[in-house]
């Protein structure tokens, strides 16, 4: 026990000064990159001419129908080899973070769009609103508010995705601890790791809990409305892990 004791902590200021700062390099940059192409996706899908929507679908599909792992290969080993532009480690890991979880991000966006009243739409069109005045005032906010909690899923499962990015020889958290295991042995490494990982997951847990709640109350939302909101993402989410997001899409206009 005294071995392994030791072992953690020699472990723990070892990853957070060697590995830690990777990881976070990956996280933040993957969680823009998917943010961005989340929103412009979903809205494609929602609000794009049927062309568009079309375009937008078969990225979706792409994405979330192919590993993470072989992206990750492909935009380290392919890219490089067809157009000449190395694309490095970090940038390999933000943009297939990005890309990946930033699909199941535009099935938050989508449903989250479909399950606003269609009266709001109806009274901003009945306005002579522009589109763009329509998303900012009377949309956005509405659903940016039910995106959150299907955010704040995605962002804790990006959290554990940055683990993967050691296979392109980027010196992260995971990476380290392996290396690390050789001098202290593998049960301190990789559970100072797994206590890392886990403090990192809850910080961004909590920081989009307190951004859910901000938006929903700023909507004059209650208790009973956040819960409702939270159990709807959750479905979205269930349905985009299981490659069945469309019934819930569907569901959602139903109600509307």
């Amino acid at each position: 026990m005294s071995d392994f004791l030791q072992g953690l902590l020699t472990a723990l200021p070892r990853l957070l000064q060697e590995g830690l700062q990777a990881t976070l390099i990956s996280f933040v940059g993957g969680a823009v990159v998917m943010v961005v192409v989340a929103v412009l996706l979903g809205l494609a899908e929602h609000q794009g001419p049927a062309w568009l929507r079309g375009i937008a679908r078969f990225v979706v599909e792409f994405f979330r129908g192919t590993s993470l792992v072989v992206q990750l290969f492909f935009l380290f080993y392919v890219i490089p080899t067809l157009t000449g532009v190395d694309l490095g480690s970090t940038w390999t890991a933000i943009l297939a973070l990005g890309l990946n979880y930033g699909a199941y991000g535009a099935e938050v966006v989508r449903g989250s769009l479909n399950a606003v009243p269609r009266g709001q739409w109806e009274t901003a069109t009945a306005l002579s609103m522009p589109w763009f005045t329509q998303m900012r005032r009377v949309i956005w906010p509405q659903a940016w508010a039910l995106m959150l909690p299907g955010f704040n899923n995605l962002m804790v499962m990006l959290v554990k995705g940055t683990a993967v990015v050691s296979l392109v020889l980027m010196a992260d958290l995971t990476f380290e601890a392996d290396q690390l295991r050789r001098r202290v042995g593998t049960w301190p490494a990789f559970i100072a790791a797994l206590l890392i990982y886990y403090v990192i997951a809850l910080l961004v847990s909590l920081v989009m809990r307190w951004m859910e709640r901000r938006a929903q109350r700023r909507l004059g939302l209650g208790d009973f409305e956040i819960r409702k909101a939270r159990q709807e993402a959750d479905q979205v989410m269930a349905g985009a892990a299981a490659g069945d997001a469309e019934p819930v899409a569907a569901g959602k206009e139903g109600e509307t």
